[in-house]
This record gives structure tokens, C-alpha cells and sequence, in this order.
């Protein structure tokens, strides 16, 4: 499994990329659009990486076998910790 800091790393140099191919065009809405597609992003990827850390968690986890509704019951237990 990839580490949070490496998947983050690689969002942030997708959009840097981009970022400065459109500072180099002079393209300012462009560059505008992905700093709000960015920020969006990042924030997006941060919640599936805690959920992701969230169902990693050994004692937290479900028997295997359990149904859908038992481990989305065990994630908001969870959640109200």
C-alpha cells in the first residue's frame, strides 16, 4: 500500500506541472482553476486515505465474512469516537 505522504506528493506535482505550463502560456484563469481543482482534490484524497486508515485499523475492523451494512455500522462507531 502506498504511503499518504507519497500519494499526496504525487497530486501536488500533477498539479504543479500543469500549474506551470499554464504560468508559461500567461493562460491566469487556467492557473486559477487548478489551484481551486488542487485544493478540492487534495482535500477529496485526504478523506479516502483516512477511510483507507480507518478500515486498516486491526481491532476496528469487521469479522471477515460481514455484510456491507455490518462494516459501514462498525466505520460510523467508529466515527463517533
Amino acid at each position: 500500500m502506498r504511503s499518504r505522504e507519497k500519494i499526496l506528493a504525487n497530486l501536488e506535482q500533477l498539479y504543479r506541472e500543469s500549474y506551470q505550463r499554464a504560468s508559461a502560456a500567461g493562460e491566469t484563469g487556467r492557473m486559477i482553476e487548478l489551484d481551486s481543482a488542487y485544493v478540492r482534490d487534495q482535500l477529496m484524497l485526504e478523506i479516502l486515505l483516512d477511510v483507507r486508515d480507518l478500515f486498516a485499523v486491526a481491532p476496528a475492523a469487521p469479522p471477515s465474512g460481514s455484510s456491507a451494512l455490518e462494516k459501514l455500522e462498525s466505520l460510523r462507531r467508529l466515527a463517533r469516537r
